[in-house]
């Protein structure tokens, strides 16, 4: 394998790591919110608002199960207004940005609602206040779930990043694709495999460890 193949190896790994890095980040910054008002609102919640708890629902499970490929495509307006362009990793980094959102959102859901529902009635006879509960004790005691639930989001965006590249998104698919599948160079594919095996080696294992130093906290 050339020098030059090496270096743009590297060039397509730095790509996908600010398309997953950048999109994550964001889609937490969303998802995150989103998933505790989901909690809050729904029947089990402390501020039961279950119309809007739904309709929220609703449009994020459409988000959500709309295949990422197809996604990708719908948006290319919407994308073209935010960042100019539909092709290339900052444009990539819109739909990935909006597939994260709502996945994150019902995993941080889901790990609330494992919160001890004892812990919450022991707050509220306390007098402690709706946003009191939610960032002293639903958040904290939820904590190793939504890390956990976060680090699944970053893998899921590691193949969604190499599936953006198959239609010129940039980064590792980007390069797998006009290389080792157009070019038949099926080392160049194996670099790529490897690489992003990897990746999300990486970031599971970082997430692991995340999940255990919180949860000995």
């Amino acid at each position: 394998m050339s020098s030059n193949i090496i270096q743009l190896l590297w060039e397509s790994f730095l790509e996908t790591l600010l398309m997953v890095g950048v999109s994550g980040l964001i889609g937490g910054a969303i998802g995150i919110p989103l998933g505790v008002f989901l909690f809050v609102t729904s029947p089990q919640g402390i501020v039961k608002k279950p119309i809007l708890n739904r309709v929220i629902g609703i449009i994020v499970n459409a988000v959500r199960s709309t295949p990422f490929i197809i996604l990708l495509v719908a948006i290319i307006p919407f994308t073209r207004l935010i960042v100019g362009s539909s092709i290339g990793t900052v444009a990539a980094i819109v739909p990935l940005t909006i597939a994260a959102a709502p996945l994150i959102a019902r995993l941080v859901e889901t790990s609330l609602r494992e919160v001890d529902k004892g812990l919450i009635e022991a707050a509220q006879s306390m007098g402690a206040t709706n946003p009191q509960i939610i960032m002293k004790v639903l958040l904290p005691e939820a904590m190793p779930g939504i890390i956990a639930g976060l680090t699944i989001a970053f893998v899921a965006l590691v193949g969604a990043s190499a599936m953006a590249g198959a239609v010129g998104g940039g980064g590792l698919g980007d390069m797998g694709i006009r290389y080792g599948y157009q070019r038949f160079m099926p080392d160049v594919m194996l670099a790529v495999v490897i690489i992003l095996i990897a990746f999300v080696q990486s970031i599971q294992s970082f997430g692991d460890w995340s999940v255990r130093k919180v949860s000995h906290k």
